[in-house]
C-alpha cells in the first residue's frame, strides 16, 4: 500500500514536471519512461554561457560590488557614531541623577538631542543595509538573466534605482545626524563661549 502510494505520487510529480517542460501529459507507462529520458536529455542539454559571454556580465557586476564595499565602510562609520551616541547618553543619564551637581536642564536637552541622533543613525544604517541587499540582488539577477537567457531589464532597473535611492536616503539621514551633532556641541560649550 505505502509503496503504491509513493509510486503514484512520483508519477503525479513526474507528470506535472513533464507538463511544465514539454506542455503535454503522457498517457501510458511507456511514455512515462521515454519522458524521463527526454527530461534527462533536456537537463543535460542546458547550455551554460561561455567565459566570453560571462566576461561582460562580470564587468557590469563590478560596479555593484564596489558599491557594496563603499557602503560597508559607511555602515562602519555610522555604527561607530551610534556607539558614541549610546555611550554619551549613558554618561548624561548618570549625571541626571539627584546626587549630581551638573545642570539638569542642559543635560536633559543634550539627552533629547542624543535620542534624536540615535534614531537618525539607526534609519541611516538600515537604509544603507537595504542598499547593500539590493546591490547583492542586482548582481544575482544579472548572473541569472545571463545564465537563463532572460530579459530581466525591468527587474535590474528597479533593483538599481532602489539601491541608489536607499543609499541617497541613508546619506540624507546621516547629514541630519551631523547637523544634530553641531546643535549638541553648541549646547555643551555654550558656557565657554560667553
Amino acid at each position: 500500500m505505502g509503496r503504491s502510494l509513493r509510486d503514484r505520487s512520483l508519477a503525479i510529480r513526474s507528470a506535472q514536471l513533464h507538463l511544465a517542460v514539454f506542455g503535454s501529459v503522457w498517457q501510458n507507462p511507456d511514455q512515462l519512461r521515454s519522458s524521463r529520458r527526454d527530461q534527462r536529455k533536456a537537463v543535460s542539454n542546458v547550455v551554460f554561457p561561455s567565459v566570453a559571454e560571462l566576461v561582460p556580465v562580470l564587468q557590469i557586476a563590478i560596479g555593484p560590488m564596489i558599491l557594496i564595499s563603499g557602503v560597508g565602510l559607511l555602515i562602519l562609520s555610522m555604527t561607530n557614531r551610534l556607539g558614541r551616541v549610546i555611550d554619551r547618553s549613558r554618561i548624561l543619564d548618570r549625571e541626571l541623577r539627584p546626587e549630581s551637581a551638573e545642570d539638569p536642564h542642559r543635560n536633559r536637552e543634550q539627552l533629547r538631542i542624543l535620542l534624536v541622533r540615535a534614531r537618525l543613525l539607526r534609519r541611516a544604517i538600515v537604509l544603507a543595509l537595504v542598499s547593500v541587499l539590493l546591490a547583492a540582488c542586482l548582481i544575482i539577477s544579472l548572473f541569472l538573466a545571463t545564465l537563463l537567457h532572460l530579459n530581466a531589464g525591468g527587474l535590474i532597473m528597479v533593483l538599481f534605482i532602489g539601491c541608489l535611492g536607499s543609499l541617497i536616503c541613508s546619506m540624507i539621514e546621516f547629514i541630519r545626524d551631523i547637523n544634530k551633532t553641531l546643535v549638541a556641541m553648541q549646547l555643551e560649550v555654550c558656557d565657554s563661549l560667553r
